[in-house]
Formats: C-alpha cells, structure tokens, sequence
C-alpha cells in the first residue's frame, strides 16, 4: 500500500474511534445536517489558502486545510457507513468510475501508432450518465449546485451551455452584450423602478460572469480578490488615521482617498504574485510532419472554435479551449488518420469558418451546413475534426 493509502486508512480508524461508544461525544452527536456549516467553511478556508499560495504564500497551510476538508469527507462518509448507505471505498470507486468513463481517450484503447480514440463529448458523456442513473438525460445544465454563489454559477451554467454550441461567437460579441446590459441599467437607474433595476442589475452581473469564462478568469476568484485588495488598502487608512490622531468617522473623504491612493502605491512596490497555472483538463500530443503547415493552418481556425494557441518552441504548436490542450509536435511520421469530436461554437462561427478555409486551403475540407447540427473538416496532417453545435 502506498503512502496516502496508508494515511487514508489511519484516517479513516480514528473516525471509527471518534464515533465509537468510547468516542469523542461531539463527534457522536453529528449528523448530515449539523456538518453542512462546517464542510462549506473548510472549504472557504481551502479557498483563502489558495489565494495566499497565489500571492506567493507558503504551500504547507494549504496542505493543512485540504486536511481538514478531507476529514469532512472521511467523516460524512463514516455517517453513510454506520447507516449501511455506502462506504469511503464506495466513494473513491465512483469518482474513479466517473472519470476513466470520461476520458476514452486517455484511458480507452490505443491506436497501433499510440494515438489516443476520438475524444468524446463531455456533454454527451455526461447525458448518457445521467441516463443509466435515473432514467432520463435531463438537461445539459444539471449538475450546477443551487447553494454555490451566484457569480459562480452564472459562469459554470453558461460554461455548460456551451458545450452544446450555445454561446457567443467571440469575446467581442460578449463584450457588446455587456455594454447593452449596462445602457439598460441605466435606464432602470432612471426609472427608479426597482423590480427593473433588480432585473436590470442581474442581466449585468451574469454579462460579467459570460465576460469571466470568455477571458477564463474566473469572476468568483477575481472578486475575492478585488475583496481582498479593498480590506487591504482600507485597513491601511484605518492605520494612518489612527496615527495621526485622527478619530475614525471624522476624516474628510479627500483625506482617506490620499491613503487610500498611498496604499496603491505600496500595493505596486511589492513583487508580482506567483500565479497558480490554470492546467487544462487533458492534453492531446500529436506528431506532424509538415508542422509550419499545421501551425499556419491552426494559428487561422482555432480562434474561430473558441481556441487560443499557447507560446511554445520551434518544435510544437500548441492550442487550448480552457479545458482540452492539442499540441502538435515535428515527427517523422504523422498519426494514422483520426477523427476527433468535440462540442462546437455557434453556428455563425461555423460559417465565418467555412468563408475563411473555403475550398482552397491545402487539406482543409469543410462538409455540413448552418441547417446541420455538426460539421467536420480536415487539417494538412490529414486528421479529420468534426463538431457538434446548436445555435446562437
């Protein structure tokens, strides 16, 4: 047995212990309802060290809070077992489940050249799972927990709707929705009405959550920061007043923003954060021979499907969705050919695709129309792509 398998298990004993009759009488007492407060606080407090690692803080007090967030686990899973419901194996066993299920391509068959099975669609994936679990697909949105906060929410919700097609052609469509959402808040804001200003200022903030995705910077974690920034710099007025002598309520606002704006400055002077890497999901390594073709050719269509291309050396040329990760290498030999699947834009990407490969890019192929629900095409390394979208 391995390390953490030893440690889990050893875990996993003194929770037996602490719920046993010569436990512990707190732990004894718990239940499913009476945990819930504690679960979401340790998983704050596991979000407030990632934030501090982000700013170039120490790792060992994350690993301490993903401790204790683990114990909430082992401990609601203890409360399963005494009720005969499932145990922590079960638990370990479905996640493994869930996740070799969804990735064929990492852990199905391989090709004889070594080349990974058409990438599934998640969103497919997760339908069929659905399917087996409760008779019915349901819908592409379940899954986004009601409890989470709502900027949260927003963005995974449009996150998942994605995957069906359904979203903006490009970030400047999206930046242009936000800027019609703001002209309609200020309408309200004239009305004074104030079921349209609450309707008004939600169309804004869920704009802003689609904005976050779109930049892939998530609009709960750059709030927590704004927060975190905020608390800073007026705590730092707070200080200032005080040595000065002045009373807190009693400085004017033109005083407070000096310190404010002098906090800034320190805020500046200090080293630049160390930012935690965002890893997409999976990453999908293939050889080319012809690799100035496929760049050229890649470098000209992945913006148009939503993928941005990654610095990278002379010898690759890499592409990420956020979530999928192509990177095409120089090799000797080219993967046998392959069709890769994936979910797709929307459809008024599809045709600015069609008008810029059109039928004369080398090894570009483009079948389907904007009345079909999928469209495929071929690179120059002579792999086929297809994708399956909805609508605008």
């Amino acid at each position: 047995m391995s390390a953490a398998g030893e440690q889990l298990d050893r875990l996993m004993g003194i929770m037996a212990r602490l719920r046993s009759e010569d436990g512990c009488p707190w732990d004894r007492e718990q239940d499913l309802r009476s945990l819930r407060p504690y679960l979401v606080e340790e998983a704050f407090e596991v979000l407030d060290e990632m934030d501090r690692v982000a700013e170039g803080g120490p790792w060992r007090p994350l690993g301490e809070e993903l401790g204790d967030l683990l114990f909430q686990i082992v401990f609601h899973a203890r409360l399963a077992e005494e009720l005969g419901e499932f145990s922590m194996a079960d638990v370990a066993r479905a996640i493994s489940d869930k996740l070799t299920s969804r990735h064929p391509h990492v852990f199905g068959e391989k090709q004889a050249d070594g080349t990974p099975q058409p990438l599934a669609n998640w969103a497919k994936l997760k339908a069929e799972e659905r399917k087996k679990k409760t008779g019915h697909e349901g819908s592409v949105l379940d899954g986004v927990p009601t409890g989470a906060p709502a900027l949260l929410r927003a963005e995974r919700l449009t996150e998942k709707a994605s995957r069906i097609g359904f979203d903006w052609p490009s970030i400047q469509e999206v930046r242009a929705k936000l800027y019609e959402e703001l002209g309609e808040l200020d309408e309200a804001i004239a009305s004074g009405n104030r079921d349209e200003l609450e309707h008004e200022l939600g169309d804004v903030l869920f704009s802003l959550a689609n904005l976050a995705r779109f930049t892939q910077t998530p609009a709960e974690d750059a709030l927590r920061m704004a927060i975190r920034r905020f608390t800073t710099r007026f705590q730092h007025i707070e200080s200032a007043l005080r040595a000065e002598g002045v009373p807190l309520g009693e400085a004017t606002l033109e005083h407070m923003e000096r310190h404010w704006q002098a906090a800034k400055v320190v805020e500046k002077a200090l080293p630049p954060p160390t930012r935690v890497p965002r890893a997409p999901l999976v990453a999908l390594r293939l050889p080319v021979v012809d690799l100035a073709a496929q760049r050229a050719f890649w470098d000209r269509t992945a913006p148009l499907l939503g993928w941005s291309p990654e610095r990278g050396g002379a010898e690759e040329a890499s592409y990420s969705d956020g979530m999928y990760r192509l990177v095409f290498t120089r090799g000797s030999s080219a993967p046998s050919p392959a069709t890769f699947t994936f979910g797709a834009p929307s459809v008024a990407a599809v045709e600015r695709l069609r008008t810029v490969l059109g039928s004369s890019s080398p090894g570009s192929v483009l079948e389907g129309s904007g009345g079909s629900n999928r469209f495929s095409f071929q690179d120059p390394a002579g792999l086929r792509w297809e994708y399956a979208f909805g609508g605008d």
